[in-house]
């Protein structure tokens, strides 16, 4: 009972301060630790086990460097666009701070990502028709991966802003037409320190048997 009541604490303790890391090091990562990370994210689900995925490993600098351009380009449409709409809204003072911490770490990702020492892509098999789910199976793999960097140690942060030039992902890495691409995921060693990222308390964003329902 021991074992799993200390296994259960460090569980969460690993999901409580896994946050986006955008700030890494350019100190190597151990092999050894990049495959630990993807094997975690291979014990994911995914619907029939049939394991959609690959992952595309990038420690190649002049590689890195050709999608840091590609992700420089697309953050800055990005926020030319408004961030998504966040622009011009009311936010309370501690969203408003959280969301310029944001905003302050993508940019400085933007202007290091081919400094940081590891980039994986991960890919699914695609061709068939797009809905909601197809994919899907993939993002559980993701947060695996994730939970296993902050578990080592590794900084993290999930991002997408590359496929916005996916068909120059594509040319620089081989990925056939067949394969799409998840998202970009940089993988190092931390300048900052982890720690509880701010979110809506449960209360706030569960319901009871139907929709609004909430407990009193």
């Amino acid at each position: 009972m021991s074992e799993s009541v200390a296994a259960e604490s460090d569980f969460f303790a690993v999901v409580g301060t896994q946050r986006a890391m955008r700030r890494l090091k350019p100190d190597p990562v151990p092999e050894e630790l990049i495959k630990k990370v993807i094997w975690a994210a291979t014990r994911a689900p995914s619907g029939g086990n049939r394991q959609p995925w690959r992952f595309l490993v990038v420690t190649d600098a002049e590689k890195r460097k050709a999608l840091a351009s590609i992700y420089s380009q697309g953050w800055e449409r990005y926020r030319a666009s408004g961030y998504g709409g966040a622009a011009g809204r009311e936010l309370a003072p501690e969203w408003a701070e959280s969301n310029e911490k944001v905003l302050r770490s993508t940019q400085y990702l933007a202007d290091h990502m081919a400094e940081v020492p590891v980039l994986i892509i991960p890919c699914v098999f695609g061709g068939g028709p797009k809905d909601l789910t197809s994919g899907s199976s993939i993002y559980p793999a993701i947060q695996n991966l994730m939970l296993a960097a902050r578990a080592l140690g590794l900084g993290t942060a999930l991002t997408t802003i590359h496929r916005h030039n996916e068909q120059g992902v594509r040319e620089i890495l081989g990925i056939p037409e067949t394969v799409d691409t998840a998202a970009l995921i940089p993988l190092g060693w931390p300048k900052g320190n982890f720690g509880a990222g701010l979110r809506l308390p449960v209360e706030a964003v569960t319901y009871w048997d139907s929709w609004g329902s909430k407990r009193p």
